[in-house]
């Protein structure tokens, strides 16, 4: 057989890298003309929409804080309704004291804090507690330590935002109070009412009545219209769900005017289970019945529980702007209320306050030379810096 001659072999192979050049033209045109295209779309995109997004990873990463404060008399059910809550046992240690010690007991200040992690969410909860308020012969100064731990919190945060480093201050103010309320009464106490008066404009005040399944249907409601009524009568401020935005879904909105029609919230808890139907539920079992505490027909925890959880944010923000605000303007602007309304001590006052804004404005001209500074040496730094990127 003849051995076919080199431009025999270069004809056939000819053809074939002209294909293959055409393709790779074809395919490079493809390319830009692809880019092009998102280089059009990109002009008319400039990417802030993706900030939520980066807000939503920052904040999970870092995680939340929240503080509750349950207050009110013994037997009422609040440290069930906690762990009913929030699935755990804050109080596994406590022990109950004697009705006798109970006589000249004084009210002590009891934080828990647990790491709640839900979906790669966590959540550092802070519950306070108040055992022995409304338990005395006497409690007409019963309330006093609660407000001061109030006070102490907002005065401690004051003191870190106004530090150098204020990046990582810890959170412990108090976002939201569990105000329980007795079924067996005809409404309000004196005693809840002088509370409540106290520090509705310090805290997030949530009434709630416990053990709602002592009262019927009908003395349920009663009582609500009652608790309702005095706490118009008496100026009490207590927190009101925000209003919803026109642009809301219709199911957001039907599930915020039930929670405000429920308010004060009637609770049942309970942490045991009881098999019903061949369910499991919790619940607490009567002669006649079981009450199941997260039945809306029942009593109102689920409505209690998707009001914390859906305005935990609303419930933070408050307290920043409100009252942590009017503390922080009271204490830069050095006021100070005249004790028991005494005018003698009128001068006295006035004297504390004028120290207290000198000392304040002093505070904040020394922050500000250190700040300058810390400014100055950065600047020098980075020169140095610079300098010996050039040399190099």
């Amino acid at each position: 057989m003849k051995p076919l001659s080199a431009t025999v072999v270069l004809s056939l192979f000819t053809p074939s890298f002209h294909r293959s050049d055409d393709a790779v033209e074809r395919r490079k045109l493809g390319v830009n003309k692809e880019r092009t295209t998102e280089f059009k779309a990109m002009a008319n995109y400039v990417g802030f929409a993706n900030l939520p997004n980066q807000v939503h990873r920052k904040s999970v990463k870092k995680g939340f804080e929240f503080t509750l404060m349950v207050v009110g008399e013994s037997g009422l059910g609040k440290s069930t309704l906690v762990n009913s809550l929030f699935l755990t046992d804050l109080y596994a240690d406590r022990k109950l004291p004697k009705a006798a010690d109970c006589v000249k007991r004084t009210v002590k200040i009891e934080t828990s804090t647990v790491e709640i992690e839900e979906r790669g969410v966590k959540l550092r909860l802070t519950v306070v507690d108040t055992p022995g308020y409304g338990d005395g012969m006497d409690n007409k100064d019963s309330f006093k330590p609660i407000l001061d731990y109030v006070k102490e919190q907002f005065e401690s945060y004051l003191k870190d935002e106004s530090g150098l480093n204020r990046r990582h201050i810890v959170d412990t103010r108090v976002h939201c109070c569990f105000y329980f309320i007795a079924p067996t009464g005809h409404g309000l106490k004196p005693l809840d009412i002088e509370f409540m008066k106290q520090l509705h404009d310090k805290v997030n005040i949530v009434p709630v009545i416990g053990k709602a399944d002592t009262l019927t249907p009908a003395e349920l409601n009663s009582m609500k219209r009652r608790v309702l009524d005095e706490i118009e009568e008496q100026g009490i401020t207590i927190y009101e769900l925000p209003d919803c935005e026109s642009d809301e879904d219709e199911e957001y909105v039907e599930q915020t005017k039930q929670l405000k029609a429920s308010m004060p919230f009637a609770v049942v808890g309970s942490n045991t289970l009881i098999e019903v139907c061949g369910k499991k539920i919790r619940g607490r079992l009567y002669p006649w019945g079981v009450v199941e505490v997260e039945n809306p027909k029942h009593c109102d925890f689920v409505k209690l529980r998707t009001m914390l959880v859906t305005h935990m944010q609303d419930l933070k923000e408050v307290t920043q702007e409100s009252h942590y605000e009017n503390f922080r303007a009271a204490q830069l602007a050095g006021e100070t209320e005249l004790s028991n309304g005494d005018v003698e001590d009128a001068p006295r006052n006035g004297k504390r306050a004028r120290n207290i804004t000198s000392a304040m404005m002093e505070k904040d001209r020394a922050l500000m030379e250190k700040e300058e500074e810390l400014r100055r040496m950065q600047e020098m730094i980075a020169k140095m810096q610079q300098q010996m990127k050039s040399q190099s």
